[in-house]
């Protein structure tokens, strides 16, 4: 099994940097799924077709990293039906994540397609760098989280603005959490139970989904 990757929890010094990692704790763990993002397209199971990136390179690097809160599924996906992941770095636990080394204009490209606009404005990234937190607007995965840095550069991702106990938990699809459970499968650092174990508890997933059918989803069993 790959090692699990550290996070330095303080803040870069750098607030203009040309690469960040981009820290997937949903859908986007999956390279496939990402690659949508990125080169442009419709993953399998989606209803929505994305544009991509201005850069369609994918990523020379991606670690397995764990982030302190919590991760819950809320609202009502268009894409797949279902709940959506959101992540709360107030909540308590951790969080199973994906962190991928990405320009800062790819970032802002998948960012954008994340809150449903066109790519190709870079986002303003100093105010999340310096205080570890940035609301860009109301919408869903429209505050970024900066949680530390990794090799000198910052380790961000995308959330909503409100906390988990603010919205009602929303069981996710069936093609959402197989995306999900495999992307952290992929990272080869969790195994079949551990990662059965973590989504199955996951406010929204939890009473829902069992550890046993998340199991299923990932070794092929029906």
């Amino acid at each position: 099994m790959k090692a699990l990757s550290s996070i330095d929890p303080t803040l870069p010094d750098d607030r203009e940097p040309k690469e960040v990692w981009y820290t997937s704790y949903g859908s986007n763990m999956h390279l496939d799924r990402l690659a949508c993002y990125i080169r442009g397209g419709r993953p399998l199971g989606a209803t929505r077709e994305y544009p991509g990136c201005r850069n369609p390179v994918m990523p020379p690097r991606s670690l397995a990293v764990e982030l302190s809160g919590a991760m819950y599924f809320a609202t009502e996906s268009p894409v797949w039906g279902g709940g959506r992941a959101f992540y709360d770095p107030e909540g308590s636990g951790r969080v199973l994540a994906r962190a991928h080394l990405v320009t800062t204009e790819q970032f802002s490209d998948i960012a954008a397609q994340e809150m449903y606009r066109e790519p190709g404005t870079n986002l303003k990234l100093g105010e999340a760098l310096e205080h570890g937190r940035a609301v860009l607007g109301e919408g869903r995965y429209e505050t970024l989280v900066c949680v530390g840095q990794i090799d000198g550069l910052p380790v961000l991702t995308f959330t909503a603005p409100w906390g988990m106990n603010d919205v009602p938990w929303i069981p996710p699809s069936l093609p959402y959490v197989e995306f999900l459970a495999s992307g952290l499968l992929s990272a080869g650092t969790w195994d079949v139970d551990a990662i059965a174990e973590y989504v199955a508890a996951c406010p929204g997933a939890s009473g829902h989904w069992s550890e046993q059918d998340i199991a299923a989803l990932l070794t092929g069993d029906s």
